[in-house]
């Protein structure tokens, strides 16, 4: 049975920013398969709806504007869900953002998460991410 979890982007005050949920097959995942499954969501999710203005994801695409609604790219078109993925991995090995498990910051790409429906996640970006 799919397990649901739902993401929270928050400022480094806790504020929340944006929510996202996921499914996810099994009860156990990596933090790397937590970034792959929000960043193809996100991408997914985008290039589906790529003219209807503004949107909201982990890593900003290269040529996109930032606004208090998000992002806007100048030019509607398919983002590549790999690249951003890229970007991601390496934002996040560089601390670029942080990843709260039930309020404890996870710090490895292999950590493993178990997920309940009780289980909260977080997002706490640091420095702008830009790709892709």
């Amino acid at each position: 049975m799919p397990t649901t979890l739902t993401i929270r982007d928050e400022t480094t005050s806790g504020a929340p920013v944006h929510t996202l949920t996921l499914e996810f097959l099994t009860e156990r995942i990596t933090v790397r398969e937590l970034i792959r499954s929000r960043v193809y969501q996100e991408v997914k999710d985008q290039n589906v709806r790529a003219a209807q203005g503004h949107f909201r994801t982990l890593v900003k695409p290269t040529d996109a504007e930032e606004s208090l609604n998000g992002f806007k790219l100048r030019q509607p078109r398919s983002i590549d869900w790999q690249q951003q993925f890229d970007v991601a991995l390496e934002a996040f090995n560089r601390n670029g953002f942080l990843i709260l498990v039930d309020d404890r910051q996870v710090s490895g790409l292999e950590e493993e998460i178990t997920l309940t429906p009780t289980t909260k996640v977080s997002f706490l970006k640091l420095v702008p991410l830009v790709g892709g």
